[in-house]
This record gives structure tokens, sequence and C-alpha cells, in this order.
């Protein structure tokens, strides 16, 4: 069944980036390396060294790729979860997990789901700061570390315990403010790069097409129900992240803000309530480059696929985000232990149709449900349908590839961004953590 996607790219306004220099108080306060007399002396020549080590540090060093990289090392790349824990040390399962490379990338949570408990990852700026910073110096590649911060009632870095507060999609697209939802989203992305956070799973770009989605409009998660807002305030949201080393996730595709349901609880149908117009923000937003990586939705839509949910679905992920909007970037599951999947795949089943439907990273928040070593599980399922012929190698091989992709860029924004710092006389390049 074709869907009729006529002019997706082309009917988009052309939406102009304004430039501004967003500028937010600290949240750490990182420690000085030289006094302000020693630093006016040195400033010179630490800046000529600090060009040539985070130069270096971006492109990393010079070797041949493999032509046949590790299959388990691949296969680890495209796992992410979360984990219990405001410390690690040596032998925490994630530490365990990360340096056996069954891990990718972590995310953060400041509720325990399954515990009913306030105690998971965060309770101020200097333990998430620790926390991350002790999870990077693990594992042979660079982590992601990723967090749901997108304002509002979605923050998990809440101003009770030291953060700063952000406005709600809702508020924002209200106000339709392009420079104003830069500023304040350029206080979200510094406090990120500041605490070693590299990946938001935000801005959502959902359109706001049922006022009573409690997952969505009633959360006051979208910023309008007009494309064009959308696009604009998300891509002012992404410029100020992008502008302080920290890359963006859109979500929820494609499209999870007419439902009338939450997946996080069961399956959820759109099928008579999903409109074509729920793509215009994607295909604006990979059109003009905005786009870096793509959450996807558990929604189930019988016109798109009248079998499999989104996530699991390849003609929706990869024939109309992929083959017909032309995304490129990294695909990112919703959370796969949430219910939509849960109550109605196997682990092993669910494995295999999001890997063979497009998905790049299996996202496993470990939270309403746990499991210490899930990855290591799900690590293996992955092996097995390789081993088996379910999925190929060559398959692998394309997710791995865009991973790295993103994690090399992160790794030079990073740098660039703590480089631009020290130009303008901020910390020194080595006050930061980078991936």
């Amino acid at each position: 069944m074709k869907l009729p996607l006529e002019n997706h790219g082309q009917s988009f306004v052309k939406l102009s980036n304004n430039e501004i220099e967003g500028t937010s108080e600290r949240i750490i306060n990182f420690p000085a390396t030289f006094s302000a007399g020693l630093r006016a002396i040195a400033r010179p020549l630490l800046l000529v060294a600090a060009t040539l080590i985070i130069s270096a540090c971006a492109v990393g060093p010079i070797e041949r790729e493999p032509l046949e990289p590790d299959l388990d090392t691949m296969l680890g790349q495209m796992i992410m979860v979360g984990f219990r824990g405001l410390e690690v040390k040596g032998d925490h399962p994630i530490v365990r997990e990360i340096d056996g490379g069954r891990v990718g990338g972590v995310i953060l949570f400041d509720y325990d789901e399954a515990l009913k408990s306030p105690v998971r990852n965060i309770s101020s700026p200097d333990q998430v700061h620790k926390l991350v910073a002790s999870l990077k110096v693990h594992g042979a590649l660079p982590l992601i570390v990723a967090v749901d911060q997108e304002g509002g009632r979605v923050a998990r870095l809440k101003r009770k315990q030291g953060f700063p507060p952000m406005p709600s999609a809702r508020v924002l697209g209200a106000r339709d403010d392009s420079l104003y939802t830069e500023r304040v989203a350029d206080v979200t992305a510094k406090m990120l790069f500041d605490l070693g956070i590299n990946l938001n799973l935000a801005p959502v770009v959902d359109l706001d097409r049922n006022p009573e989605n409690p997952v969505i409009g009633r959360a006051d998660r979208s910023f309008s129900s007009n494309a064009a807002v959308v696009v604009r305030q998300a891509r002012s949201f992404i410029k100020a992240h992008r502008e302080r080393g920290v890359r963006c996730v859109l979500k929820h595709f494609p499209g999870h803000g007419s439902s009338s349901g939450d997946t996080h609880n069961g399956a959820v149908d759109v099928t008579s309530l999903w409109s074509t117009e729920e793509l215009a923000p994607y295909g604006a937003l990979i059109e003009s480059g905005d786009a870096e990586a793509v959450m996807t939705a558990h929604i189930f839509n019988a016109r798109l696929d009248n079998s499999f949910p989104a996530t699991l679905s390849k003609q929706t992920i990869t024939g109309i985000l992929r083959e017909r909007l032309g995304f490129n970037g990294v695909v990112i599951s919703d959370d796969l232990q949430m219910r939509a999947i849960r109550d109605h795949y196997g682990l092993d089943e669910a494995v295999e149709k999001a890997i063979g439907a497009g998905v790049d990273i299996l996202l496993f928040g470990n939270n309403s449900v746990y499991e210490d070593y899930i990855a290591s599980r799900v690590h293996e399922i992955m092996k097995k349908l390789v081993g088996e012929g379910k999925i190929t190698r060559q398959r692998i091989t394309e997710s791995y590839r865009r991973i790295m992709k993103l994690k090399d860029s992160l790794r030079k924004v990073e740098s660039a961004e703590l480089l631009r710092r020290f130009r303008s006389g901020g910390e020194s390049p080595c006050s930061a953590p980078v991936a």
C-alpha cells in the first residue's frame, strides 16, 4: 500500500535561522586553572596549545577504519539502557556492560518506576556531573549519555534538585518567538554540556492534534497544532543545543499528537486519527539538515502498516522515514519495555523486528521493569539473529556506521565548545568531560 505523500519536501515554509549569542549563568563552576594574573600572561601560549590539543582530540588518531568491524562491538553500539544508581563503581552492572562492549549509550532518569522511588540517577548538579564523568571513562568507544529534557513537565533534571527550569513546548509555541526559544534552550543546552550529557531526547515535534491526548496534548509537550510553528520552534531549540555541543532527537515518528492513548500503558491505534500532515515537521527539518536523530513511536497505524506498530514497521521506518523523507541519520526506538511492545511481543521478536524495520539504537529504559543485565541479554539475542541469518551483518554494519558518525560529530562539537569557552576567557579545555 502506497501512502500519498506528494510534495512532502516542497510544501514546507522556508524559515530563516536567527543568530543569537545566548547567555546564561553557569550551573557548575569548574575550578580555574590559573590565577587572574598568571592567566593574562599565559593565555596566548595556552590558546595555541589548547587549539592543537582540542583539534587533535576532535579528529582522533589517524588510523585505518577496519574493513570488517568486530560484530560484538557493532552490536553493543546499538544498545542504550537505563540503570540504577546515583554513583557507579567498577563492579556496578552498567560499568561491566560498558566495559564488556555491550552498551553504546545510557539514559538517565530521576524516578524509578519499578520501585516507585525518587532515587534513581539524579539528585544534584554536582552528583550528576560526577556520575556522568565516571561512566565516560569506561568502554573502548565514546559513550552516549541521554536524557529527556524537553521542558515543562518532562524534565528529568528538575528545579527542586538545583537545575534551571525551562518552559513547556506549549508555552514556547504559544509565544512563537524564535529568539526567545533559542535563549531559554541555550540555558538547558549549556547545563547539559556542563554535566557531560551529550544527547537530549527532545524536541517533541508531534502536532497537537488532540488536546486530550494524555501523553502529548494534556502534558503540554507539543509546540502547536500548526506545523510551521512546530518547525520554527524545533529549529531554534536544536540550534541552541548544537551550538553548545549537544545533539537533539526529534520525536515521536511518524507522529503521536493525534493519539488518544499512551503507549507506556498499552497498544495505541491511531489509524482513524492520524493524518499525513503529522509528517510535515520531520520532512522540513530533514530537508534543512536539522534532524540528526529521530525517535520512533510505538503507535499502530493500519494506513501505514496493517501488521506492526511504527517502531517494528519496515514500511514506516525504512519506507517512509528513510526512503521517502530522505533521512540518513540515527533512528532510536522509544523504550522497548513500554507495554505497547512488551505486552504483545517477546523480546526476541521485538529486537528482530525493530532492527529489520531500520532502527539503529534499541532503547531499554529499564525503568518500568528492571533487569541488571538487560544489555547482555539483548546483545545475545542480536548475535543469535545474525548467526541464524534473520538479520544480516550488512544491516548491523549500516547502523554501526550511522551511530559512529553521530558519535564522531559529538566529539567534534564538544571539543569546539570547550575551545570557544577557553578563547572567550572561560574554563580551561580540561575542565569538562569530553566523550
